[in-house]
């Protein structure tokens, strides 16, 4: 099961989500081209992301996720988003997501939170599998998955549809823990 723990890498610290987290996350998830493959549309309204925070409190209280909140080490800013979440412990699976907010973009925090975020899912909450559903034109994301050691195991047509209403289709990645403890990770 999940644990809230925090986590230090070099640059970030990834923090377990708490319910005053909102106000900040507004700010990320009503930006557009930050929201443009999440499954539901850029933010209007400060309740939406209060009901939003709620719900992963909720799931990560029942066992199904974990979400973390990427902080910047020099700073404290809050820079966005990771997490596991449709955890099936009987297979010992999760999916990963995460989204930092667009000033951060390109500085290889997200690559750096998610390994850790990895780490954390294989060492400490026992894990086997972890999966990653993303729409192939979001290609910094499928870029982040590929740089931490996940494989491109299939290709799902008209899979998903964003929250602007899009079908899209769906890249499943997958990383299992035999494969980084071969690498030596």
């Amino acid at each position: 099961m999940f644990e809230p723990v925090i986590i230090e890498t070099r640059r970030t610290r990834l923090r377990p989500l708490q319910k005053d987290d909102a106000s900040v996350f507004f700010e990320v998830w009503s930006d557009p081209e930050v929201a443009h493959y999440f499954s539901f549309p850029p933010m209007q309204h400060i309740f939406q992301a209060h009901q939003r925070v709620t719900e992963k409190l909720r799931s990560s209280s029942e066992g199904k996720g974990i979400i973390f909140v990427i902080e910047s080490n020099d700073s404290g800013e809050v820079l966005g988003d990771c997490g596991l979440h449709n955890a099936d412990w009987r297979c010992r699976l999760a999916e990963i997501g995460f989204c930092l907010a667009r000033r951060h973009w390109g500085k290889g925090y997200m690559t750096e939170a998610a390994q850790a975020l990895i780490d954390y899912g294989f060492r400490e909450a026992g894990l086997r599998r972890i999966e990653a559903n993303i729409d192939p034109r979001n290609r910094p994301s499928v870029m982040v998955v590929e740089r931490i050691g996940f494989k491109l195991e299939g290709y799902l047509r008209e899979r998903w549809v964003t929250g602007a209403g899009e079908v899209s289709d769906i890249l499943l990645y997958g990383l299992i823990q035999g494969d980084r403890q071969r690498e030596g990770a």
